[in-house]
């Protein structure tokens, strides 16, 4: 089957956030993350495009997807509606995921909430890291880069597919979980290796260059910091390095236990 010209402008229109939202789909490319969607089954497909010798090769998987959903195509009409500079086999499309705060269970546990990240790199990080540790949701404000674009799915390397992200703000956060301690990283912090921290709560990142923006702050119930070493030079970290290292502190002693 030849991909028509209106099916690859569809497609190549999904690399931005507007016509993605306007269709509500996403794109996810690779031969390992096509796989991971489709032994997961939990994410409603809508259209499958790939190599005839891989859809052969994956026939078992394919088995729960509509039969017409299924496009073999040429390598030189997978380059035509692939975002890579270097296509791998397959391109799916996918409906994106519809979570909701009131219906995710954030209680008793570690949480991120991130205040206006934008780089793809970062938010694809982070969620690798929520991934890994084992948290419940990221909650990303209205102004954070887009979950389902591209670059970020790329990034977060499948943990897109295991995390659930959730599009809220801080306030509607903290009016349903009034109880939660707020933990803002913040430069002028308090040591976050000296201080006593609790057994769960929201860790709140915010924006690469300005931090937790100024209307967030009263919001805080403590204010954290990872201290340079002596000598050091670096302005800052990394929001996602920053983050990784939070993480791994604030779950260490539940993340003990399991083990």
């Amino acid at each position: 089957m030849t991909v028509s010209r209106n099916t690859i402008k569809y497609i190549r229109s999904l690399q931005l956030r507007k016509f993605r939202q306007k269709y509500n789909n996403f794109v996810l490319e690779g031969d390992k993350i096509a796989k991971e969607v489709l032994r997961q089954a939990k994410f409603d497909v809508a259209g499958l495009y790939a190599l005839p010798a891989w859809l052969e090769a994956n026939h078992i998987l394919l088995q729960n997807i509509d039969s017409e959903s299924i496009i073999p195509v040429s390598e030189n009409e997978l380059t035509k509606i692939s975002g890579l500079a270097t296509p791998n086999q397959v391109l799916l499309i996918a409906r994106q995921p519809q979570y909701d705060l009131a219906n995710t269970s954030i209680s008793g546990r570690f949480t991120l909430f991130l205040d206006a990240i934008q780089d793809p790199g970062n938010m694809g990080t982070i969620l690798r890291i929520a991934d890994w540790f084992g948290l419940p949701a990221v909650l990303c404000s209205p102004d954070c880069a887009d979950v389902f674009s591209p670059k970020v799915v790329q990034a977060s390397m499948g943990a897109l597919l295991r995390v659930p992200t959730i599009e809220t703000t801080l306030p509607e956060v903290h009016r349903q979980y009034p109880d939660l301690p707020l933990l803002g990283a913040v430069l002028d912090g308090e040591n976050v290796f000296q201080v006593s921290l609790p057994t769960q709560g929201i860790l709140i990142i915010g924006n690469e260059s300005r931090g937790i923006d100024s209307a967030l702050q009263p919001l805080l119930t403590q204010r954290i910091a990872i201290p340079p070493a002596a000598g050091g030079g670096a302005e800052s970290l990394n929001a996602a390095v920053a983050t990784g290292i939070l993480v791994a502190l604030l779950t260490n002693r539940q993340y003990k236990n399991v083990v």
